[in-house]
């Protein structure tokens, strides 16, 4: 009998995860910079492009789509490739994925340094940038779908299930908020108006959260947390409930970025209702990654991986607790202009995101080496 071989693709793998690195740094100085800015305006250095209204999109930006971008596709292609037992469909695709996110995010930086922007908030790049992001969303998604459609293992693990609708989900939200109309090379006016501009914005913004820093990242917390552990994940039919729960509730609940705005109220509390509605699913994925720790806790002790990811899953859970109290409107009304909702969205993107990327570096850095 003929033994079949395969090997994985692990130089993409290390690829992404160096991108990771050295995005994670200058993202977090460029938040740094601006954050000094607030109390000691004279470090601008008196330039446009260091200004705080110009570094705190590259911020966000370079954290969003470099820092967790780059982490989460360095996890996907890593844990796809053995959940699914296949090595990626095209070598080719990875590569072009790869450079092409790379040039995105270096377009990025030099708009949005020169002040070329849209002004939506997580959408600020301009159109010609935007074609590009849809055109490596797509070329990512063939060589997913492609890798998915040619396994050798028959069952879809959760994880997977996290990564299909990341990648679904970003694409709609990705193009029905980048419809604009081009005026020239670099300047763009969105096709909406007004309160419809907003509402369709906070659709995307809030679940750009959802669907780029929440759903991906529960893929990886699924895949590498019971495999640092070695333990099987604690339930694997609350990770099934928890998936279609989030999935379904979550893009519900960008309206309560809009409160005691023009937005009518029915929206308004239906945002508030929605978010409210999220701590149970939110709080049965930090349960599922705690419990999978049952049992293992002596490791932690030891271990850096589990160690980030007992913080990054605690993060989690509170930041999904925090969101759905911001949205409530008494609530908003004396946390809204203070510095709650920053401190909210960084448990989330460094306790969460950040510790999770961390754990997983930590993982793969170390089986990579050499190869």
């Amino acid at each position: 009998m003929q033994v079949e071989k395969f090997y994985y693709d692990n130089k993409i793998v290390k690829a992404f995860g160096i991108a990771t690195i050295i995005f994670g740094i200058v993202g977090m100085l460029a938040g740094l910079w601006a954050a000094i800015q607030i109390y000691y305006p004279a470090i601008s250095l008196n330039l446009a492009p260091t200004t705080f209204g110009r570094l705190r999109p590259l911020h966000t930006n370079a954290i969003i789509f470099a820092f967790v971008g780059n982490a989460s596709f360095a996890g996907i292609y890593y844990s796809l490739q053995r959940l699914l037992k296949a090595r990626m469909f095209s070598d080719k695709l990875s590569w072009i994925h790869f450079w092409g996110w790379q040039l995105i995010i270096a377009a990025a930086a030099i708009t949005l340094l020169l002040g070329i922007t849209t002004g939506k908030e997580y959408a600020e790049l301009e159109w010609p940038i935007d074609i590009a992001i849809t055109l490596v969303w797509v070329i990512f998604g063939i060589n997913m779908f492609g890798t998915i459609i040619k396994r050798r293992e028959k069952h879809l693990y959760v994880a997977i299930w996290f990564y299909i609708a990341t990648w679904v989900t970003v694409a709609m939200l990705h193009i029905v908020n980048s419809i604009e109309i081009p005026v020239s090379f670099l300047k763009s006016y969105s096709w909406y108006a007004g309160v419809q501009d907003a509402l369709v914005q906070w659709w995307y913004g809030h679940n750009a959260v959802a669907f780029f820093l929440t759903t991906p990242v529960l893929g990886l917390m699924y895949y590498f947390l019971p495999k640092a552990a070695n333990r099987p994940v604690y339930s694997y039919r609350l990770s099934i409930i928890h998936f279609w729960a989030l999935i379904f509730i979550y893009i519900w609940a960008g309206p309560h970025h809009l409160l005691y705005t023009a937005l009518p109220d029915w929206a308004q509390s239906l945002g508030t209702v929605f978010s409210i509605m999220l701590i149970a699913p939110s709080w049965g994925g930090m349960l599922n990654g705690l419990f999978t720790l049952r049992g293992a806790w002596d490791k932690v002790r030891e271990d850096p991986v589990l160690k980030f990811m007992v913080v990054a899953v605690t993060c989690y859970g509170m930041s999904t607790l925090e969101g759905p109290l911001l949205s409530l409107k008494n609530e908003n009304a004396i946390s809204h202009f203070s510095d709650w909702t920053i401190a909210h969205v960084h448990i989330g993107g460094l306790g969460w995101n950040g510790f999770i990327a961390f754990a997983i570096l930590y993982y793969m850095i170390p089986k990579n080496v050499g190869h």
